[in-house]
């Protein structure tokens, strides 16, 4: 069991003044936002005084034109969309990986539909308008014009990753399978640069235009190289991360202890989580999120995992001295986005691992922080969390049974009283605390909906959900 030691005195006075790393985090959403609706001002800018519009007056020139525009949309959220990917510690702090999955899915979408749309009726334009000639077209364009060949390979990368990101079909897939293929995006929108530098006027026609594409191009490309495969490789050589012990917790959920050097500088918070990779197993080139679930100390690491996959079974056969290799921390579920005194903890299953490492490294006094813990069969950390009650003054509200109906959160053996009424009763002052959730992503929207029609505010509502 990780030892679990009072908050300092100092811990405890800065819970008492705002916390400014909130206030940086709402700049850095709005700025972003403002950047990214300002770029496609920019572009469509562009597009208009480069006869754009004009243009729109014969129908072969109109879809040339449209064509055109929507080309110029879709390449600026396909390099949003990159960046997004690319785990930029600014924009992880400032939205966490749950808000930026849910921003890049409609980035994605978007961008993905207007680039279909781009080469419809492109080819459509050239083709003179004539739906019969346009296959015929396409095939002649693929061939002739420079670049065209890779920008097909290119969106035929974006295809297979959007096929699989459908959510039917990401069911019935592995997420180490889908993790994979997921990467394909990156190829995907860098074959298509030839084809825009080399047949895209719009890029070259001004010089403002020229700056402001190279430097997204630029900007995208660095973010790759720096913070998903510079920082990792990095940190990897640096800290040395090594299994020290494989613990079982139940008959399918295990915790593995992990160290290395100098773990004091990894700056990683409680409730956060890595991108893991555990050396000399099958499929250790696919990595796995997995929180941390102890407070981080400075000389060790502890994640819980229950057997869900490929990846998570494996976890009990770990050697003492195996290598890991990580990516991260992540996420926002985090000390960082606190802005109350008083906080609630609300998690399912496994998905009290997060909960569990924040119970113990966030700054309270006793009675101010509350975890309403709901579990199947047996509650996790069990002894962990009786000791924290004791020592720290958390109150542990036990929630046993499964999920009692699809529209509630609360298990079975909550009987006689609706949602609402139960977390009013637990938390009378629930819209003063910051609420941490975590848990799989059905259940934690019916949290949500609770949480929101017992007054709290949206911004004081924390979440990561599970699963995939």
């Amino acid at each position: 069991m990780t030892a679990m030691a009072t908050a300092p005195s100092s811990q405890r006075r800065a819970a008492a003044i705002p916390v400014t790393r909130a206030r940086v985090d709402a700049a850095v959403r709005l700025g972003a936002v403002a950047a990214l609706w300002l770029g496609l001002l920019l572009v469509t800018y562009w597009w208009t005084t480069g006869g754009g519009i004009q243009d729109l007056s014969s129908w072969q020139d109109g879809l040339m034109s449209t064509g055109r525009l929507t080309g110029l949309l879709a390449s600026d959220l396909l390099l949003v969309q990159v960046v997004l990917m690319a785990r930029v510690p600014l924009l992880e702090h400032a939205f966490g990986q749950d808000r930026l999955a849910t921003i890049h899915r409609l980035v994605g979408l978007t961008s993905f539909n207007l680039m279909v749309a781009h080469v419809v009726l492109i080819t459509w334009g050239y083709a003179a308008g004539s739906l019969a000639a346009t296959p015929g077209t396409l095939w002649n364009l693929t061939w002739d014009y420079p670049g065209m060949l890779l920008a097909v390979a290119g969106t035929l990368c974006l295809f297979l990753v959007v096929g699989t990101s459908i959510r039917a079909v990401r069911r019935r897939t592995r997420y180490e399978s889908w993790h994979l293929m997921h990467l394909y995006a990156y190829l995907g929108v860098g074959l298509a640069l030839p084809h825009q530098l080399w047949t895209g006027q719009e890029f070259l026609r001004s010089p403002g235009a020229t700056a402001y594409w190279w430097t997204l191009w630029a900007v995208a490309a660095g973010a790759v190289l720096v913070w998903r495969v510079g920082l990792p490789l990095w940190r990897n050589a640096r800290h040395d991360l090594r299994v020290t012990s494989v613990v079982a917790e139940s008959p399918d959920v295990v915790s593995v202890y992990v160290t290395g050097r100098r773990l004091d500088r990894l700056r990683v918070e409680p409730g956060q989580f890595f991108q893991w990779r555990f050396l000399g197993r099958a499929g250790w080139t696919r990595a796995n999120p997995y929180s941390i679930s102890a407070a981080p100390d400075g000389h060790s690491l502890r994640i819980t995992v229950k057997e869900l996959g490929d990846g998570s079974r494996s976890l009990h056969a770990l050697r003492p001295g195996t290598r890991a290799l990580v990516e991260g921390p992540y996420g926002r579920l985090s000390p960082r986005s606190r802005t109350r005194r008083r906080i609630v903890l609300i998690g399912a299953g496994v998905g009290i691992t997060p909960l569990r490492s924040l119970a113990e490294g966030l700054a309270y006094e006793p009675g101010e922080a509350v975890l309403l813990h709901r579990y199947a069969d047996r509650p996790l950390f069990q002894r962990e969390l009786e000791s924290l009650a004791r020592e720290r003054g958390l109150r542990v509200v036990d929630l046993p049974g499964p999920r009692r109906a699809a529209h509630s959160w609360l298990g079975s053996g909550v009987d006689g009283v609706d949602d609402l009424t139960a977390l009013r009763h637990w938390v009378p002052d629930l819209a003063d605390r910051d609420v941490y959730v975590c848990g799989p992503g059905a259940w934690v929207e019916s949290v949500r909906r609770t949480t929101a029609a017992a007054g709290l505010p949206d911004e004081q509502f924390h979440v990561e959900t599970f699963g995939w």
